[in-house]
């Protein structure tokens, strides 16, 4: 996991400032508490919250590993694609992948998302249909100026979450296409 205290974090009541205290009342279930309506919904739950990725690669990767030697996760594996693509077509679903690949420590399919609907939809089924697979789920950001990628390596340890056990990845990738681009910046900076 990524050390938080490299990164900064805005205050998560931005934009929610000199507003009534909130009610210390609770709801019938004694529990909860009562909170103040909202004027409308979040558009939370229509769209990704920047800066998450509302182009072509989508706001979510999500990665189902199995062990590639292990027999009985392969075909719990191989059945899990399988419905998965049946089940949610409309998700972009990808090869089912037979060695490690990338930073991914073992074998693994991929799925992305692209609204909080799929997120909402497709995490939720996993939850209960994953077995014994670890998924990883992991943000993709986009810089909002450029609108190209960036920070992989945090959205792959920092803002990160798990099903199941967690593997380690080797983060190294992530540091040499950090420094690939570094240099190709440099180089197209005239002297």
């Amino acid at each position: 996991m990524a050390d938080p205290s490299l990164y900064t974090y805005p205050s998560p009541l931005e934009g929610y400032e000199d507003l009534q205290p909130l009610p210390d009342a609770k709801a019938e279930d004694g529990k909860s508490y009562v909170n103040p309506p909202a004027e409308k919904l979040s558009s939370s739950y229509e769209t990704f919250t920047a800066p998450l990725d509302t182009g072509p690669k989508g706001g979510f990767d999500v990665h189902i590993y199995y062990f590639q030697q292990n027999d009985t996760q392969l075909k719990f594996a191989r059945e899990l694609w399988e419905r998965v693509r049946r089940e949610f077509p409309e998700l972009q679903i990808y090869r089912f992948w037979e060695k490690p690949i990338g930073p991914h420590p073992v074998a693994m399919f991929e799925v992305n998302l692209f609204t909080p609907a799929q997120f909402g939809a497709f995490i939720s089924w996993l939850v209960i249909n994953r077995g014994p697979l670890s998924v990883l789920v992991h943000p993709n950001t986009v810089d909002p100026v450029t609108g190209e990628s960036n920070e992989e390596e945090r959205n792959h340890t920092q803002r990160a979450t798990w099903m199941g056990e967690r593997l380690p990845l080797d983060l190294s990738l992530f540091k040499r296409i950090a420094k690939a681009k570094a240099q190709e910046k440099a180089a197209a900076v005239p002297n």
